[in-house]
């Protein structure tokens, strides 16, 4: 096989994180689905740390094929780390992020780029249809989409993941977006530039289990959340309005019974119930508090988003 462009057409990003049943077929899909454009592309592996057999097999799959081209941290960094690391090694003029797990196709590559060379900057895919995902999963995904619509904004796409393309021009300003607690589908659309979606039907995962089980799941929406919205901040005074304005008018019930002699509203009991109850909310409006400190403790820390351990057939002259 010759070898690649310095420059391909097209960079394909995928995280790998324990997917040694998985990257044979991937590239086995990408290349059957790149090779009938007859341009010049890339496919990007960020090893996220895997302890399984992933590596060597990206090696593998590298001495038959130079265009496979490796990204291996020194440790398990996550999944949107991940995406960024490919971000900053891709050379593309448009780069494609997927999911090695299959379930976002890489026949549908094919519609993002075709949508890509209409003029839009940014091509995302939407899920039309989500097979082998529990009922509980595929509602409350669709609920936090709904949500940070709501609460943020910016214009995040319902039923969107990182499976999308973007444009040189988007890509450079993505990578200037160095804030640790990332949110790539929500930093894409921050960016601008001309966007717009594909439908696809997300398949079952090809092999393997999932990386984001529910504890991931939530500390992904709260990086969402806190990323682009200061509401859950705000509601914190609107409540305390709320019960301030509360406060009064029992105050102002509690001098009327007293006056007409009533004994409704005597001894401790109430008093207790009041009391654990405003403290259960402040505690609960200080770990909101605590969160949004917390990402501004790592923020000022300063630390590399990631560390390289090796890469493997990049010309960093290129980038």
């Amino acid at each position: 096989m010759a070898d690649p462009s310095p420059r391909p057409r097209y960079s394909i990003v995928a995280p790998v994180f324990n997917e040694e049943r998985i990257i044979e077929e991937l590239h086995r899909r990408v290349t059957e689905a790149m090779d009938t454009l007859d341009e010049p592309y890339e496919l990007v592996l960020v090893n996220d740390g895997s302890h399984d057999r992933s590596l060597e097999l990206m090696h593998q799959l590298r001495e038959r094929d130079p265009r496979v081209k490796i990204v291996n941290f020194s440790r398990n960094f996550g999944h949107q780390v991940a995406i960024t690391a490919g971000l900053d090694y891709a050379q593309g003029d448009a780069v494609i992020i997927i999911d090695a797990d299959l379930q976002d196709p890489p026949e549908v590559i094919l519609q993002l780029i075709e949508k890509w060379k209409e003029g839009y900057e940014v091509v995302y895919a939407m899920r039309q249809e989500r097979k082998g995902e529990s009922w509980f999963k595929e509602t409350t995904a669709k609920l936090f989409y709904r949500l940070i619509i709501r609460i943020t904004d910016i214009d995040i796409p319902p039923d969107t993941g990182d499976f999308r393309l973007a444009d040189r021009k988007a890509v450079q300003a993505m990578r200037t977006l160095r804030e640790r607690h990332r949110f790539m589908r929500g930093l894409s659309v921050w960016t601008g530039f001309r966007q717009t979606g594909v439908q696809y039907v997300r398949s079952e995962r090809f092999a393997g289990e999932t990386k984001y089980p529910l504890r991931k799941m939530v500390r992904f929406a709260l990086d969402g959340i806190t990323s682009f919205s200061y509401l859950p901040l705000q509601i914190a005074t609107y409540f305390g309005f709320v019960i301030a304005s509360l406060s009064l008018v029992g105050i102002a019930a509690v001098i009327f019974l007293r006056l007409y002699g009533h004994q409704a509203l005597l001894g401790q009991a109430t008093t207790l119930v009041s009391v654990l109850f405003l403290g259960g909310i402040q505690l609960i409006f200080l770990g909101i508090i605590g969160e949004y400190l917390g990402r501004i403790y790592d923020e000022v820390k300063a630390r590399p988003l990631y560390v390289v351990s090796d890469t493997w057939g990049f010309d960093e002259s290129a980038n």
